[in-house]
């Protein structure tokens, strides 16, 4: 998009606020504010006349369908197209877009994941309109965000719950400032998705059913070169790599995606994409609209997306960093400002952060679990599955200092010493960048980097939300209690109890070593290394009702959502172990039984005129000795995903899938993989790291 044509065209395909204005009637305009703004009920007279405009512009940009387009508990999206035509007697057709169309859709509850709210006979579901956040036009196709519920209430997505978790949050703290003589109209979480992936040749994508069926490679030898020479990240983008970020930034724009930066990651053929903060939940909807938009552009240019947390060993695996931060009317609550020692309010909501974070360590370690994230947590490329807080240079030393009942003293900001006087001066941040820190403060947010590259947001922000709406209370709760002292006394006693009690949750170290796991089971920190592992802690009885009592989730919705994820993990798996078996028989074995079998005619052939193949016949043996290891391996494996198949219980599949098939499906890829390294390159069967990596 040309430069002069990005202000014009940005957010063309997004239905947005100056489009209501300039469409609908004021009175309607500012009936459906209040809908968005204050939660005010929707009548169908405002609606219809939304629907009516909504439909008008979307015919104006060529759309011929809508879609209720939502979230169910796979993470990803779904829709279902209707048309807007409505036949006449006359033949002829208009196009119509009621109101009750554009609030309610009916599709079939019964093909999605429930976790066992839905049996299959019971197929009634309903989507319903967010009018919080914006419809858009995506192939001729307008879209219309909603929620997911089933016939009897129940939400069977994953904007449900966000949503119920936004509100919970913005009444707490509400409540919060009310004590600091502030009252906000808004009180909402913004979100920053860093969004990794690796781009690769189509056409070696398609000759790897590894890759199609599972999203990530299954086998393949160590390269010759990995990521040990640091020239990727931030290294020159190739212009292949140019072409897709260009064209993926123009189509973002046109939805009213704030896409601002672009860079090589680690990883050869790593890379990133992170926008401009927005409103949570609108985050959350964006990152998973960019998602689907980087697979599609990608196929423009004969290239494919990998959003699989672990498309490759040896290298790093690809994350997406969810940094939060809370506002009110549009001032960022996690502003230390100048004299953070000073600020009281920012130390209560600092203090009701780090306690959230500590008291539900189990369930954020849970909220970023599957089975692709499992490759990449605690493998010295992402942060361990131990939860810590990191809060820096600046803020450490004035938390220890209230803990202590001391004076905390002020933390001028250093400038940097070039040594060049021909450079600017440079001023030092308040805090450094830890990396191996799960949920750092990063100047004026919390940065969670647990969080998998192909994850839906909303489980991670469903808990933190509801467990800082906890702490927002707990506060709330300790004034009322002591109503009769000094607020500024009261309210900084609150926050040295709080840094007191959950100082083992602070760490400013190097999470990836040893000593610090060490070290974190003294504290009693939780550290839940699988998903099988973390998954449990969804159920706990206290965890429960911790989502009850803020009318996030249902006992009922809670259960579901436990099964989901622990069904998941278990199907993941089972389709991997049968990629490897059918990739082992139908390609790596007969592969090998060629390779082998040439060589040991070319053996005889030298036999038969007395020369002696020594070099030959040392191949044949190993190569016999592989593919009977190979053998054996799949047979294993074959036979232990069976085992782990066979069982009912979610959790105890979970378990075997974890301590028996993954160790038979390690077994199996390094015998494959120890033969890769001795085969010759015209007989392997599929591309190697080597090509894949390094020759896009």
């Amino acid at each position: 998009m040309a430069t002069d044509k990005v202000s014009e065209e940005y957010g063309s395909l997004l239905f947005t606020d100056k489009d209501m204005q300039e469409r609908l009637p004021k009175p309607t305009y500012k009936k459906l504010m209040q809908v968005i703004k204050e939660g005010a009920p929707l009548d169908i007279d405002i609606a219809n006349e939304v629907a009516h405009a909504m439909k008008e512009w979307a015919l104006e940009k060529g759309a011929t369908h809508y879609t209720h387009w939502f979230q169910p508990l796979t993470g990803i999206t779904s829709e279902k197209h209707d048309s807007f035509i409505s036949p006449k007697g006359d033949g002829s057709v208009l196009m119509t877009f009621s109101g009750k169309e554009l609030v309610q859709g009916e599709p079939d509850a019964s093909s999605f994941p429930s976790g066992g709210l839905r049996a299959t006979f019971e197929a009634r579901g309903y989507t319903v309109w967010d009018p919080t956040s914006p419809a858009f036009i995506k192939d001729e196709v307008l879209c219309i965000p909603t929620a997911f519920i089933s016939y009897t209430g129940e939400a069977l997505d994953k904007k449900t719950p966000l949503l119920r978790s936004e509100v919970a949050l913005e009444k707490q703290a509400k409540r919060l400032l009310a004590l600091f003589g502030q009252k906000p109209h808004r009180v909402y979480t913004t979100i920053g998705p860093e969004q990794e992936y690796f781009l690769i040749k189509e056409e070696d994508y398609q000759a790897r059913p590894d890759l199609i069926l599972t999203g990530r490679t299954l086998f393949g030898c160590e390269p010759a070169k990995g990521q040990e020479l640091e020239e990727h990240y931030f290294g020159a983008i190739r212009p292949t790599v140019n072409e897709f970020m260009k064209e993926l930034d123009d189509e973002l724009w046109k939805l009213g995606i704030p896409a601002k930066t672009k860079h090589n990651e680690v990883a050869p053929s790593q890379h990133e994409l992170a926008p401009i903060f927005e409103r949570g939940s609108l985050a959350i909807d964006d990152n998973l609209l960019t998602m689907e938009k980087m697979k599609l552009i990608a196929s423009h240019h004969g290239l494919v997306c990998l959003q699989h947390e672990k498309p490759f060993d040896y290298v790093n695996g690809s994350g997406k960093h969810n940094n939060w931060s809370l506002c009110a009317d549009n001032k960022n609550l996690l502003e230390p400002g100048d004299d953070p020692q000073d600020n009281l309010q920012f130390l209560v909501f600092l203090a009701c952060l780090v306690a959230a974070v500590d008291d539900h360590a189990d369930l954020l370690r849970m909220s970023v679990a599957s089975a692709g994230n499992d490759h990449r947590l605690g493998a010295n490329e992402a942060p361990p599955a131990i939860i810590s807080v990191f809060l820096g240079d600046a803020l450490t030393p004035i938390v220890e200092a209230l803990v202590k009942k001391e004076q905390p003293e002020a933390h001028d900001r250093e400038s940097i010493d070039l040594g060049v006087p021909q450079l600017p001066e440079v001023l030092r941040d308040n805090t450094d960048r830890n990396r191996t820190s799960p949920f750092a403060f990063t100047g004026n947010k919390f940065e969670f980097r647990m969080c998998g590259s192909q994850q839906n947001l909303s489980d991670p922000n469903v808990v933190l939300n509801t467990a800082v709406a906890e702490q927002c209370e707990r506060f709330v709760d300790y004034v009322a209690d002591r109503a009769d002292e000094d607020f500024t006394t009261v309210a900084m006693r609150f926050v040295r109890h709080t840094f007191r009690d959950h100082q083992r949750i602070l760490f400013d170290g190097n999470g990836y070593s040893e000593e610090w796991e060490a070290e974190a089971a003294r504290r009693g920190l939780p550290n839940l290394k699988t998903t099988p592992d973390a998954l449990p802690a969804m159920v706990k009885p206290e965890n429960i009702k911790f989502f009850e009592k803020y009318g996030v989730l249902s006992e009922s919705e809670v259960h579901a959502r436990y099964v989901a994820k622990a069904e998941q993990y278990a199907k993941l798996l089972n389709i991997e172990a049968n990629t490897m078996v059918y990739m082992t028989r139908h390609m790596y074995l007969p592969a090998l039984f060629d390779y082998s079998g040439d060589i040991a005619t070319s053996v005889a052939t030298k036999a038969e005129l007395g020369i002696d193949a020594k070099a030959e016949k040392k191949m044949v043996s190993v190569l016999t000795d592989g593919i009977n290891a190979i053998s054996d391996a799949v047979d294993d494996l074959e036979a232990k995903n069976a085992q782990a198949k066979g069982l009912e219980d979610p959790q105890a599949a979970d378990d075997c899938y974890r301590d028996v098939v993954i160790p038979a499906m390690t077994a199996l890829r390094t015998a494959v993989d120890d033969m890769e390294k001795v085969c010759g390159h015209d007989y392997w069967p599929v591309p190697s790291y080597n090509k894949m990596l390094f020759y896009v």
